[in-house]
């Protein structure tokens, strides 16, 4: 099975444009992933034209069966036009919720249970340029650390769990301690995926985990660091083929792995 993990920057390409759903699709496609974590999905959002992103990149996967998980209400902006969203999943018989911004689980494979777990927000803010609507020119903001999300698909040999924490290192730590005690309640062995915001070994030391894949993610044209991760955490796994690789979306390169049960 390929599980894979992917920051999709709300469908933006390198250029800073948003792609299409079908360009969307196309772009994780080539992947060919059958367990996919994707981060920063918008839904019913007017700055990616009203897309249902997570249905999107499902299609492009052929995917069985997916869920979206919102963090935000709203649309994020330097202005706080947003709420925090309650933990729930959003699946592909639903219908479309927005305008929200989230995470999102994708599966080819049959999932058999799927659970969420909300792991609260940071008080750090962080600087962004964005455009002040006043004047129309650029200028810097302090953005406020959203609310984070986690998600556990439930497979017939492991439990996957997607995530996407705080951008502030003391925040993601205490998230990551917490997903820590919440994934030792699930059926094992169990791959952790995302952006974690953490750099190189930091997370599999907190976790206790294996690295699957050790590569340079960020930022996608020249990496740097490692802030994206797949994590195996208990036994029964074997692992082979792990890469990152620079898609036509994102300001991350994506990560894949072929594991298989021992």
């Amino acid at each position: 099975m390929r599980i894979g993990t992917v920051n999709i920057s709300s469908g933006r390409s390198a250029a800073g444009s948003v792609l299409a759903p079908a360009a969307l699709g196309a772009a994780v496609a080539v992947l060919d992933a059958d367990v996919l974590a994707v981060q920063e999905v918008d839904a019913g959002q007017p700055r990616s034209s009203g897309a249902d992103q997570a249905a999107a990149v499902a299609d492009g996967l052929d995917a069985a069966d997916w869920r979206g998980a919102a963090t935000l209400t709203g649309t994020p902006d330097p202005f706080r036009s947003w709420s925090p969203a309650h933990p729930a999943l959003r699946g592909p018989d639903d219908g479309q919720a927005g305008p929200v911004y989230g995470i999102a689980l994708i599966s080819r494979l049959p999932v058999l249970e799927w659970s969420v777990l909300g792991l609260g927000a940071g008080r750090a803010r962080l600087p962004m340029k964005a455009p002040d609507p006043r004047t129309g020119g650029l200028r810097w903001w302090w953005i406020p650390d959203e609310p984070r999300i986690a998600v556990a698909a439930r497979l017939e040999h492991l439990t996957v769990v997607a995530t996407h924490l705080s951008f502030a290192p003391h925040t993601s730590v205490r998230q990551l301690l917490r997903l820590r005690r919440w994934m030792a309640t699930l059926p094992g062995p169990t791959v952790l995926a995302g952006d974690l915001n953490l750099p190189g070994g930091v997370p599999a030391r907190l976790l206790r985990a294996t690295p699957l894949v050790r590569a340079a993610s960020f930022p996608a044209a020249d990496p740097r660091v490692q802030l994206d991760h797949l994590l195996a955490v208990g036994n029964g796994l074997s692992a082979r083929d792990g890469r990152a690789q620079e898609l036509a979306v994102g300001d991350h390169r994506a990560l894949r792995v072929t594991v298989s049960p021992t």
